[in-house]
């Protein structure tokens, strides 16, 4: 068994399956993202600029590019396994605004997804990217 992650940090030795299923969670949570909702959003910016969601009151068309720059830039780093927890923060923090303010007075099935996005990210966040990941194989000793 091979030292990674947070455990590895604490001493203890992760098992292989535990970094497996890390790369499972960064490519399918940053794959997705990236194809089903991000590169969507960037190749139709011009049309969604002018009308889409502005819940902080940055306007719509910043607002769509900073949700376009996680669900791209940081899906694509994600999926990488690149700088993983930085990587998954401005994911969380769409996600959190998707599902509390955004969908927040929606019924469950329509914040659903949001919620589930948001918790994968928040569990890469904690535990990292793992073995199979550029920042193992850039940053490790």
């Amino acid at each position: 068994m091979a030292r990674g992650g947070v455990f590895g940090l604490l001493g203890k030795e992760i098992p292989l399956f535990t970094d497996v299923g890390l790369l499972v969670m960064r490519l399918l949570l940053g794959g997705t993202m990236l194809f089903a909702h991000g590169v969507p959003k960037l190749l139709g910016f011009a049309e969604k600029q002018a009308s889409f969601a502005d819940p902080l009151g940055v306007g719509s068309a910043t607002s769509l590019a900073l949700v376009v720059g996680a669900e791209v830039g940081a899906a694509v780093t994600l999926a990488a396994g690149f700088q993983t927890r930085l990587s998954t923060l401005p994911l969380i923090i769409a996600m959190a605004v998707a599902f509390f303010v955004v969908h927040g007075a929606d019924p469950w099935q329509r914040r659903e997804l949001a919620f589930l996005y948001m918790v994968g990210y928040l569990s890469l966040f904690v535990s990292g990217g793992g073995r199979f990941s550029l920042d193992k194989i850039l940053f490790s000793k």
